[in-house]
C-alpha cells in the first residue's frame, strides 16, 4: 500500500471534522478506502465516548429553542470538562440543536435509568392488558410485553430517539461522534420542555 497523500488526509478531516493523526490512522488502516475510513472513525469515535465517559463534567452551556408563535420552548444543559469546549462552535451547535431536537420529539427523560417507575409500571399495565385482550398465548405475554416497552423506551428517552434531522442516527450516535471529534466527556444534564396550555 502507497503512502496515505496529505489531500486524502485533508479530504476525510473535512468529512468527519477528526483530528489530522485520527484520519491518517483510519485511512491506513481502511487502505485508503474514505467509506470505511469513516466508519473506523465512528467506531473508534465509540470507544473514545466509553472511555470518557466516567470523567467529571463541571462546565458546559445553557441553550434554549422557542418555536414560532412562542407556544412551546426548551432549555436544554450540556455539560462538558472544561470551559475551552464550552465555548466551542460545535458544542454550542450541538446543544442548540438537541434543544430544537427536544422541543420535536418531546422526550420524557434523557436515558431509561431517569425514566420514573411509576412511568414504566404504568406502561407495562397497559400493555399486559392489551396482550391479554388480544387473546396471545401466555407464555409469550412477558415477551411481547418487553417488546412494547422496549419500544416506548426507544421513543421517549432523548438518547436512544432518532435524531429529527438526521433519522438515521439516533441522538446518542450525535453526542458519541461529538465525544469523538472534540476528545471531552459531554454529557446532556437536564432539560425542561414548556408547552402553553399543558
Amino acid at each position: 500500500m502507497s503512502a496515505i497523500s496529505a489531500q486524502l488526509v485533508k479530504e476525510l478531516r473535512e468529512k468527519t471534522g477528526a483530528g489530522m493523526m485520527d484520519c491518517k490512522k483510519a485511512l491506513v488502516e481502511s487502505e485508503g478506502d474514505i467509506g470505511k475510513a469513516i466508519e473506523f472513525l465512528r467506531k473508534k469515535g465509540l470507544d473514545t465516548a466509553k472511555k470518557r465517559a466516567g470523567r467529571a463534567t463541571s462546565e458546559g452551556t445553557i441553550q434554549s429553542y422557542i418555536h414560532m408563535g412562542a407556544k412551546l420552548g426548551v432549555m436544554v444543559e450540556v455539560s462538558c470538562e472544561t470551559d475551552f469546549v464550552a465555548k466551542n462552535e460545535d458544542f454550542i451547535e450541538f446543544a442548540k440543536n438537541i434543544a430544537m431536537h427536544i422541543a420535536a420529539s418531546n422526550p420524557l427523560a434523557i436515558n431509561a435509568d431517569e425514566l420514573p417507575a411509576e412511568v414504566i409500571d404504568k406502561e407495562r399495565e397497559i400493555y399486559q392488558a392489551q396482550v391479554k385482550e388480544q387473546g396471545k398465548p401466555e407464555a409469550v405475554h412477558d415477551k411481547i410485553v418487553d417488546g412494547k416497552l422496549a419500544k416506548f423506551m426507544k421513543e421517549n428517552c432523548l438518547l436512544d430517539q432518532p435524531y429529527v434531522r438526521e433519522p438515521d442516527k439516533t441522538v446518542g450516535d450525535l453526542l458519541n461522534e461529538l465525544i469523538a471529534k472534540i476528545g471531552e466527556n459531554i454529557s446532556v444534564k437536564r432539560f425542561v420542555r414548556f408547552q402553553v396550555g399543558e
